[in-house]
């Protein structure tokens, strides 16, 4: 509710009486300690009389400038008492205090438990500092990730992805083989088709085959996070389900359509500052967030960027200096969903038979399935699964749970199902924990003999009994230990049950060493070790040399190689190994380049030598352009520089090509529906041409391309040399205008020189100078891509009305 305004005109009959009656005090017990004329530090603790004779003193309405807890509050009312201020319950309210039902209305400000008040009766300011009990400030959330939301754009066009394979042997066998991936697309969605060609020559036992692999219709809605997808997929599944493949129709969520979003529990730090302070957080002695808080509670939600227990530090640095720590322990689980978030998907269709052998082969019967998981609370995803066929019925319940701040991931599961009337059951549970020097986990899943699921109708059973545990361990100097267990039955075979142990450690900066070993429990013969000593000569450059000994059979071998660098240029591998039935061989070469991979090599095996060539590349058709580029597994964007070529095209500021003849250059690899930063270098542009921007950010949606034009376009320009009847130089300032054009005039310059870029073949300038009124006309031709300069030219004075 707003004050009357008079009221705010009586503080200056406050300030007079302040002026003439500096020594003013209520009592032989003063309420106030007068440090000056002007500044007075109001005490907490006034005597009874000193309160009753304030209480009946006239009072002085107040309009002061208020700090609270050094954060500016504004203007607020306040009556001066004797040398005491008083407040009502609404102003209270609205500075930020909390108002009890027994508080006095008008309160003394002073008579607050730990509040000090600094008033300046000059200044008609006031600064409060108040525990932050007597306070009721809004929590303030403060938010370390990166949350943004993107919109993709896609422009219409086609990507074929290839594979080429072809060998030669000794023996006089020849194959050859292809992989394609064909995909149209444009803002509705992707169509997408796999196929996998094989043909033989010279062989006994050859065969020429081609074989439909995946065809499917993708569109996706990221604002909702959904796609939907007809034809070829895999049905989503459960860490105690299986996925399956169909033809039909799926549709669910995506959370790769935001990949700016958290779906992981966010770790959450509750703290208060009683100033304006700086907070720093740590996790792990590694900085992740910094910022400024007013006083009051603080909420901060940050991504831990780890993956286990951790430590987090929160270091609070208020106005004053002071510096207050607090260290909280924290589990970063990224299998889990954050408070509220829903991941669901649902399938219908029919199974896929005999795939990669046959196109098109599709059970006869329809299937459904649904899986769902849901973040119950930060601690609790809870989760469910349930697949439908004729006769058959699955369904199932599980979750994770957090175990206190710190103490890992409990997961348990069970399902049950009815296959035409016979009845099973499943059960599942597991533990893991991870830090920085340990990590542990326990898996185990059981079926009972007549458990089904879909995938049972068309294939092998779920495996009766899946365990599986793991420890490691990092020693320091002495390095990583680690053992495993693993036991696996499926009916009606026997039970495979193994146990294993690993050591690594780091020998120098560049040379590692690694032993790993595994016994077969129940067959004590069954039992392999592997040494391995790995040098890396440079950043890409390595070698390796290997001994191992697998059921009482030794192997020795070497290798080395050079990896191909990601932005293209020259790889290499040797290698040879010799085992208990002979010596095997093997050399390659490989080459990345701006329009795919080729790789060459040859290979001797037990005396059998092969020969083989192989590629990879994708051709690209968009905007009516076509392009050859390496393999486009993701997003891409096509530069157009309006038809100018040889300018340098940077992404995230490195330099990836130069547009071509036609002033265009396909970019990959690009991420989709997250922003790609792409710049041209403007100063590899003609003269004459203007550039409206020279950095965009592409947004591409997943598997398809989009378009990014800079907005360049040719300019008519000059500079013009302008002089008076006398050939003088026109005044420096003189305002110069090109008639007929919309453009703003310009200015002369030093000289008489002005610029001008909207030219025509014939241009009139009308100049005004101190001296008045002159026009200048003069034809342009230039024929160069350089800016021409024109003149002098005699601006002609014009006669005044």
């Amino acid at each position: 509710m707003a004050r009357p305004w008079h009221k705010m005109y009586r503080w200056p009959t406050a300030l007079v009486e302040v002026v003439i009656l500096p020594g003013f005090v209520v009592s032989s017990a003063s309420a106030a300690v007068v440090t000056s004329p002007s500044i007075i530090q109001i005490a907490d603790q006034v005597p009874a009389a000193a309160l009753a004779s304030l209480s009946s003193a006239k009072p002085a309405d107040l309009y002061l400038d208020v700090t609270l807890n050094g954060t500016d509050r504004g203007i607020v009312h306040f009556s001066l008492r004797g040398n005491a201020l008083w407040i009502s319950h609404e102003d209270m309210a609205a500075l930020g205090f909390t108002v009890k039902g027994d508080t006095p209305d008008p309160t003394r400000l002073t008579s607050l438990k730990g509040i000090k008040v600094n008033f300046n009766r000059q200044m008609q300011t006031v600064d409060i500092t108040a525990p932050l009990a007597l306070l009721d400030l809004q929590t303030q959330v403060l938010d370390a990730q990166n949350s943004d939301t993107t919109t993709a754009t896609t422009s219409p066009g086609v990507v074929l992805d290839y594979t080429l394979y072809g060998s030669r042997s000794s023996l006089g066998y020849s194959q050859f083989s292809t992989y394609t991936d064909l995909r149209a697309f444009n803002h509705w969605g992707v169509l997408e088709s796999t196929a996998l060609s094989q043909f033989g020559y010279g062989s006994p036992t050859e065969t020429d085959q081609s074989v439909q692999l995946d065809t499917s219709w993708s569109s996706s809605f990221p604002k909702s996070l959904l796609t939907l997808r007809l034809g070829d997929t895999l049905t989503a599944a459960t860490s105690w389900s299986r996925a399956t493949r169909i033809g039909g129709i799926q549709f669910g969520t995506n959370f790769n359509l935001q990949p700016y979003m958290v779906t992981t529990p966010l770790a959450q730090f509750v703290g208060s500052a009683t100033l304006p302070s700086t907070v720093q957080l740590y996790i792990d002695g590694i900085q992740r967030y910094t910022g400024n808080v007013a006083a009051g509670q603080f909420q901060l939600n940050s991504v831990p960027d780890i993956s286990g227990a951790g430590n987090a530090q929160i270091v609070l640095t208020n106005a004053l200096g002071q510096v207050s720590e607090d260290q909280f322990s924290l589990y970063s689980a990224p299998e889990m969903l954050r408070s509220g978030l829903s991941d669901w998907s649902v399938e219908l269709g029919a199974v896929r038979e005999n795939y990669g052998l046959d196109s098109f082969d599709y059970g006869k019967e329809p299937v459904a399935s649904e899986t769902w998981r849901y973040g119950i609370n930060n601690n609790v995803t809870a989760e469910s699964h349930a697949e439908a066929a004729t006769g058959l019925i699955d369904a199932g319940f599980g979750g994770d749970l957090l175990l206190g701040k710190s103490d890992g991931i409990l997961t348990a599961s069970a399902a049950g199902s009815s296959n035409h009337g016979a009845s099973g059951l499943q059960v599942g549970a597991g533990y893991s924990w991870s830090g920085r020097r340990f990590d542990v986990s326990f898996n185990g899943l059981y079926s009972t003999d007549h458990y089904s699921d879909v995938a049972t109708l068309y294939g092998a059973p779920p495996p009766t009994l899946t365990a599986t545990a793991t420890a490691g361990v990092n020693l320091g100097r002495i390095g990583n230990v680690g053992v495993n267990y693993v036991n696996l039955r499926q009916q009606p075979e026997p039970a495979d049950s193994y146990a294993g142990l690993y050591w690594s450690k780091s020998l120098t900066s560049k040379v590692s060493v690694n032993v790993n070993a595994s016994q077969n429990l129940a067959q004590q013969s069954d039992r392999s070790i592997f040494l391995s000593l790995n040098i890396s000569l440079s950043n890409s450059t390595y070698a390796s040399a290997d001994v191992a000994n697998d059921q009482g059979a030794n192997s020795f071998g070497i290798n080395a190689g050079k990896s191909v660098p990601t932005q293209g240029g020259l790889g290499w591998q040797v290698e040879q190994e010799h085992n208990s039935t002979g010596t095997s061989a093997l050399g390659e070469l490989d080459y990345l380049g701006r329009y795919g991979e080729i790789d060459a090599g040859a290979s001797d095996v037990d005396g059998q030598e092969t020969g083989y060539v192989g590629a990879t590349g994708s051709l690209v058709l968009i905007g009516g352009h076509s392009f050859a580029a390496r393999n486009i597994n993701g997003g891409f964007a096509v530069v157009s520089t309006d038809g100018i070529a040889n300018i340098p095209v940077k992404l995230q500021n490195n330099v990836v090509g130069t547009t071509d003849a036609s002033g265009m250059l396909l970019v990959t690899p690009l991420n989709a529906y997250q922003k790609n930063q792409i710049s041209i270098d403007p100063m590899n542009l003609p003269a004459d041409m203007d550039v409206s921007r020279v950095d965009a950010v592409a947004i591409p949606s997943d598997r398809a391309g989009t378009m990014v034009q800079f907005g360049i376009t040719h300019i008519r320009a000059a500079s013009i040399i302008l002089v008076d009847h006398a050939g003088k130089a026109l005044p420096l300032g003189s305002l110069v205008r090109l008639k007929g054009a919309d453009a703003q005039p310009t200015l002369v310059g030093f000289d008489g020189m002005t610029y001008l870029d909207d030219l025509t073949s014939h241009n009139v300038l009308d100049v005004t100078t101190p001296a008045g009124l002159c026009q200048v006309s003069f034809d342009y031709h230039n024929k160069t891509s350089t800016i021409p300069q024109i003149g002098p030219l005699t601006c002609a004075p014009i006669a005044q009305p």
